[in-house]
């Protein structure tokens, strides 16, 4: 089974350039104008940025000498991943609907607690999270919006590949 390419509808082969996606087409120029060194540069630059930074992951399986997790760099690539404004349509709905979701967990933690009385959540897990403030019980925060940035990562799955 062929890899989806996020850029490429057809990938390039010896002495063809492939075929770009159409909403890759003007990125996909500027690309091929770059020198390979100065894309190298800048991503050894960006590695630099995301280790002073602390853009990382802990592996908890693997262990450094001090027991803790390994820390490694959160994967990134130099290119984006450029979505097609009628699938972004499509996901932006879902997106803003998990957003929405999680402000609504985070207020019903912090005000009538329905999820830990129904017990769809042990009340020790959300009490004893190091990021729980047992001081905004109750407090509103304007528009209920407690998570001002959600990341969420967007996997493209093999039925989707269009």
């Amino acid at each position: 089974m062929r890899q989806f390419d996020e850029m490429y509808s057809r990938l390039p082969a010896a002495g063809d350039s492939g075929e770009v996606r159409d909403h890759y087409l003007a990125y996909a120029r500027w690309l091929q104008a770059q020198d390979s060194q100065t894309m190298a540069s800048r991503r050894e630059e960006a590695e630099m940025i995301f280790r002073r930074v602390g853009i990382t992951f802990a592996v908890y399986g693997d262990k450094d000498e001090d027991g803790s997790g390994t820390e490694r760099l959160i994967p990134f690539d130099l290119i984006p991943r450029v979505i097609a404004a009628k699938e972004w349509k499509s996901m932006e709905a879902g997106l803003v609907q998990r957003v929405t979701a999680l402000n609504r967990f985070i207020h019903d933690v912090y005000h009538d607690q329905e999820i830990l009385k129904a017990g769809v959540v042990p009340r020790e897990q959300i009490e004893n999270n190091a990021q729980f403030r047992p001081e905004m019980v109750g407090v509103d925060v304007p528009n209920n919006i407690y998570s001002h940035i959600s990341g969420i990562d967007i996997v493209r799955a093999p039925d989707s590949a269009g």
